[in-house]
């Protein structure tokens, strides 16, 4: 029954970590800062938007994911019969280094976290001032995103319980042979512990303030105006007539279909 549990909280976190969302954000990032690299290196906000690409970077260079799926590989997919009195499960320094790779992916998470707040409540304040608008507002885009996605998949609750599941099973292996790996270092019983905060208390705090800050950029609106309703039906009357006929002129030019073999 633990090993069962054990897999699905691995493929589960496997699964959150290795998701489109997290991928996709971190090349947007690369991206921003590649472009805004020679023009802005002593901008607060381009250099806490560094900090929070540091620690994405960090995480994918832990290759949590893989150490995961090796754990996987390493438990056997059926529970043993109930006659049998041994059962295949994984050692105990495999354990151990797992465990402590998934309590350095929490503390890593919970740091991206800080420096994505830190780094928006700083974007908005420079976008307030009314400097360096056009970067400001891409960063505020890019963090909330980033924010909320790690937020919404519940990454770092994901590992949270995945460490408790880990902590049990090495528990239970230790105490039938005992052959510790990792030495000079005390594994704790309560990943929070570990962390030195409340998770779900500072997730709602720092979405108060990212809240707050944001309200302060009302002013914007005066740069992009509401577009009138007619305004808007007439520009979307000219945009789909506008494709209806480069579509009418693409297969007169072209009027083989695509995926047929051209001679």
């Amino acid at each position: 029954r633990l090993l069962s549990a054990l897999r699905r909280r691995c493929d589960i976190a496997g699964k959150r970590l290795s998701g489109p969302g997290l991928a996709a954000e971190g090349r947007v990032l690369r991206a921003v800062l590649y472009v805004y690299h020679s023009r802005l290196l002593r901008h607060r906000p381009y250099l806490a938007l560094q900090q929070v690409e540091q620690c994405l970077k960090r995480l994918w260079k832990m290759n949590l994911v893989g150490c995961l799926e090796t754990l996987v590989g390493l438990i056997p997919k059926k529970n043993a019969p109930k006659a049998q009195a041994e059962c295949l499960v994984p050692s105990q320094p495999i354990l151990e280094t797992v465990a402590l790779k998934v309590l350095g992916g929490c503390k890593l998470i919970l740091r991206l976290l800080d420096c994505c707040c830190k780094a928006f409540l700083l974007s908005v304040k420079h976008l307030c001032s009314k400097e360096f608008i056009l970067l400001n507002t891409v960063a505020l885009g890019l963090l909330s995103r980033l924010w909320f996605v790690i937020q919404y998949r519940c990454v770092l609750q994901t590992l949270m319980s995945l460490y408790s599941a880990l902590s049990t099973m090495l528990h239970l292996v230790s105490e039938t042979q005992k052959t510790p790996y990792i030495k000079g270092f005390t594994f704790p019983s309560d990943v929070g512990d570990f962390l030195g905060v409340n998770v779900s208390s500072e997730a709602k705090k720092q979405k108060a303030e990212m809240l707050t800050a944001k309200k302060s950029t009302s002013w914007m609106k005066k740069f992009f105006p509401a577009m009138p309703e007619a305004v808007s039906k007439v520009g979307k009357k000219r945009k789909s007539e506008t494709c209806t006929s480069a579509v009418r002129n693409y297969s007169i030019l072209c009027p083989v279909d695509i995926g047929e073999t051209v001679v």
